[in-house]
């Protein structure tokens, strides 16, 4: 039987070098999915149109995989804002609308050894007043409005706002979009994102990558 400390031992911390390299690995349905075949197939969050699936409202069902399969790209984003934000340190402060969770575990993950986002600039704060950018994640919800609007009315300028995830971009299939109210600098798509994704887009939100 292998003992895994003793093999973490060995090989120490092994960090990926991406975005400077390709991706060693990255989670397949997070990626755009591309169609393999004419079959329709039914979509809860009617994310399925005739240019392809949109990740704004994927909710990562499974319902269409006879029909698609994982592109395994990293750009399920898109950029709104023109100039580029910092390019040295960047302070992320998240907020958490109403999610199940998985959001929020796959943005923070970017901070584990492995993706070792601090090695790019960039960190998570604990309060709007020292970020740079606002990622907001989870279901649109009334009571969260003033939350959200106090956040942003807290950050110096220029700050950079994202909506994070399928949900604040659509609603899921039983809210509405955050848009509505709140004109995003940056959006990334998916249910959720994968890590890869969110330090791609991050990275070129900044200026950092063409």
């Amino acid at each position: 039987m292998r003992i895994w400390p003793l093999d973490s031992l060995k090989k120490g911390i092994i960090t990926t070098k991406f975005p400077k390299k390709e991706n060693e690995t990255i989670s397949p349905w997070s990626t755009l999915p591309k169609r393999k075949n004419d079959e329709d197939v039914f979509c809860p969050a009617d994310a399925i149109g005739t240019e392809g699936v949109d990740l704004k409202k994927c909710i990562s069902c499974g319902l269409c995989d006879s029909s698609f399969e994982p592109s395994l790209k990293t750009d399920n984003y898109s950029m709104i804002r023109k100039e580029p934000a910092l390019k040295k340190s960047f302070k992320i402060f998240a907020i958490d609308s109403g999610t199940c969770g998985s959001c929020n575990t796959e943005l923070h993950s970017i901070n584990n050894p492995y993706y070792d986002a601090s090695r790019l600039g960039i960190f998570f704060t604990n309060t709007p007043k020292q970020a740079d950018a606002l990622a907001i994640m989870g279901v649109y919800s009334e009571k969260m409005v003033p939350v959200i609007k106090e956040a942003i009315s807290a950050m110096s300028r220029p700050a950079v706002i994202i909506l994070f995830g399928a949900c604040p971009l659509s609603g899921n299939i039983f809210g509405k979009s955050l848009e509505s109210i709140i004109e995003p600098d940056l959006v990334i798509g998916g249910c959720p994102p994968d890590p890869f994704v969110i330090i791609e887009a991050l990275e070129k939100v900044r200026g950092r990558k063409q």
